[in-house]
């Protein structure tokens, strides 16, 4: 389909350009520019869902916290994402993910998601990536909306990393290391301002008192005064094969930069990640296989205190943890069973804080796959909240994705 579509491409370029044959001059030229040149690969991803669950539409909005979760019964755009890449030069990669979507309301909504380039040729096992794109903190943060393997974002993500992923300007730099098995290092620094940095400096509207609060501190305007402002990031991700069947990823991810809460304020985020998969030697495309992922997060944040008009708010430190378990068995080609324990708590009189509350989600989904561009996704959740006394909430949910064009490859 890529190859097809590439020469098509080629044609209807080279229709719209002359209007007349060629003369065999015009031909030689045109032929030694079409060899030299690369095009750009691109393609679009829809993803749609439908459900309905036992809770007000509010409610479901405040237990769906992601930006793309289904947040109202019915029917959901939860994203088309339009994706371009290709080769800038001998040097550079580029690639931009523009993303569309339609909110609960409404409302359009037309997003920059990423943009950036990666370079090709750094010596000693170094890789510089620039620009605007998700940071690589743990397994999930990095990765776009269809390749998530359930319909919705797990709670620990959306309470510290934002509802649309934690994704800022910045700079990274990777090593592969020559150690004996794969082990790659990345650090970063980015803006730690900016609606999606959630735990960071995010993105404020009115003045000090009337913006938005992190459990009840007021989040006021604080400006980038020093590199102590940024946001720095680390990863350490090591590779192993335990036998010619299964293959372990190990990672460690940090977070550490300013909040919003006082002029010198902090938040430290720090993870550990697990991507364990077994496939037999003798298989069919890939299936079946038994596939296990598993993230842990805790996040130390310094509130500063407030005096205002009406309330005094002294300052807190407050930790959260939270962790997921996703087990998925692709137990027949194209069709894959899963199973997502998920678990959220934090410190202090948290009960009424649907952000920081003791949170239990419980998710069975079923997902088939008709072909390597489409897939449909059936999926339950079991919500347990304390901000709702501990009240059980169920939703059903069916997702449905379709893909044309060449979409760049997804990492292990």
């Amino acid at each position: 389909m890529p190859r097809f579509c590439s020469a098509m491409y080629v044609i209807l370029i080279s229709v719209g350009i002359f209007s007349t044959l060629p003369t065999a001059a015009q031909t030689r030229t045109t032929a030694a520019q079409t060899a030299s040149t690369q095009y750009i690969d691109i393609s679009l991803d829809a993803l749609f869902s439908a459900g309905w669950a036992d809770a007000k539409e509010e409610t479901i909005g405040v237990l769906e916290g992601g930006a793309h979760d289904p947040k109202k019964r019915g029917f959901t755009v939860q994203n088309i994402e339009l994706s371009l890449n290709g080769a800038v030069d001998p040097y550079f990669t580029g690639e931009a993910h523009l993303i569309y979507q339609i909110t609960p309301e409404g409302e359009s909504i037309l997003e920059v998601e990423e943009v950036f380039l990666t370079t090709l040729a750094l010596p000693a096992g170094l890789q510089v990536k620039a620009g605007h794109f998700f940071i690589e903190f743990g397994r999930l943060n990095p990765r776009h909306p269809h390749t998530w393997n359930f319909v919705d974002q797990p709670v620990v993500n959306t309470r510290m990393l934002g509802g649309d992923g934690l994704r800022t300007p910045g700079f990274r730099l990777s090593w592969l290391s020559p150690l004996p098995w794969y082990a790659d290092f990345k650090v970063g620094i980015h803006n730690a301002n900016g609606e999606t940095a959630s735990s960071f400096l995010s993105a404020l509207e009115g003045e000090e008192g009337e913006g938005p609060e992190f459990a009840g501190h007021p989040l006021i305007e604080r400006p980038v005064d020093s590199i102590d402002d940024l946001l720095y990031t680390f990863r350490w991700l090591n590779s192993l094969d335990f036998a010619e069947t299964i293959t372990a990823n190990l990672g460690a991810s940090a977070l550490w930069g300013p909040n919003a809460t006082g002029d010198d304020t902090r938040t430290e985020i720090v993870g550990s990640d697990l991507y364990l998969k077994w496939k037999p030697l003798q298989n069919y495309r890939g299936w079946p296989f038994v596939a296990v992922q598993s993230e842990v997060m805790f996040r130390r944040y310094e509130a500063g205190a407030f005096v205002g008009a009406e309330r005094n708010q002294g300052s807190e430190v407050f930790r959260d943890w939270g962790t997921y378990t996703e087990v998925m068995w692709g137990f027949k080609p194209r069709w894959v069973a899963a199973m997502r324990t998920e678990w959220a708590d934090g410190n202090g009189e948290n009960q009424d804080d649907p952000l920081r509350d003791r949170r239990l989600r419980l998710s069975p989904a079923m997902s088939w796959y008709p072909s390597e561009f489409s897939k449909l996704r059936f999926q339950f959740n079991y919500d347990r909240a304390e901000h709702l006394d501990d009240q059980t909430k169920l939703a059903f949910w069916m997702q449905y994705e379709f893909m044309f064009g060449a979409h760049p490859g997804h990492k292990f």
